[in-house]
């Protein structure tokens, strides 16, 4: 993935929820509010590598059970084959208005674009 935030945000976003309620308020501090370890221990009333220790068991267990279930390459392979197929609709409608004009080509070629965008909600 792109870089470290962006794969720790992806990280909580699919498994956030088994996350204790401390993890996933520190977590959210971290990354989301772009706190320090610092301010968050100051806030908390523990020491910085405290935070720290949190923060690296929450970003173990959600690693852990990406590792076991692939949910998020799985996804990210899926959004690109949906970017691949929205692209082949519309070059197949480009072709069909240039070439054929036949409403039946362009009625499946809709068809195909509702389906793609449907799943990739």
């Amino acid at each position: 993935m792109k870089n470290q935030t962006y794969r720790m945000t992806m990280l909580y976003d699919f498994y956030g929820e088994l996350l204790t309620e401390r993890q996933k308020e520190f977590f959210d501090l971290y990354y989301n509010e772009d706190l320090s370890l610092a301010e968050i221990a100051e806030n908390s009333g523990i020491s910085r590598q405290g935070v720290r220790d949190v923060i690296v068991r929450a970003e173990a267990a959600m690693q852990e059970v990406e590792d076991k279930t692939g949910l998020i390459r799985r996804f990210l392979r899926m959004r690109d084959r949906l970017d691949e197929i929205q692209s082949a609709v519309e070059q197949l409608k480009t072709l069909n208005y240039r070439q054929y004009e036949d409403p039946r080509i362009d009625r499946l070629a809709d068809t195909i674009h509702e389906a793609a965008a449907a799943l990739r909600e």
